[in-house]
């Protein structure tokens, strides 16, 4: 069961894009350089915070311009709300 989610986020990331202001943990993970710890942090950054771009990404600490520009063709940011 475990391989089948790896391959649907993989090709969901492969095909689609995750959105930062909505994704799961184990979406966030399936990006290049984002772990664990990683997606914990963007979790608790957006609890308080909404991100207007991509690029405000890189205020989580641990995430930083090389990991956004890794992904920014898989990575959106919907509207606030």
């Amino acid at each position: 069961m475990k391989i089948l989610t790896i391959v649907l986020l993989t090709i969901s990331v492969l095909f689609g894009s995750v959105d930062i202001n909505t994704a799961g943990k184990k979406e966030l993970t399936s990006l290049h350089g984002i772990g664990a710890k990683k997606a914990d942090a963007i979790l608790l950054y957006r609890k308080t915070k909404c991100f207007e771009s991509i690029v405000e990404l890189e205020r989580v600490k641990g995430i930083g311009k090389k990991i956004v520009s890794k992904n920014r063709e898989n990575l959106t940011a919907s509207e606030c709300k």
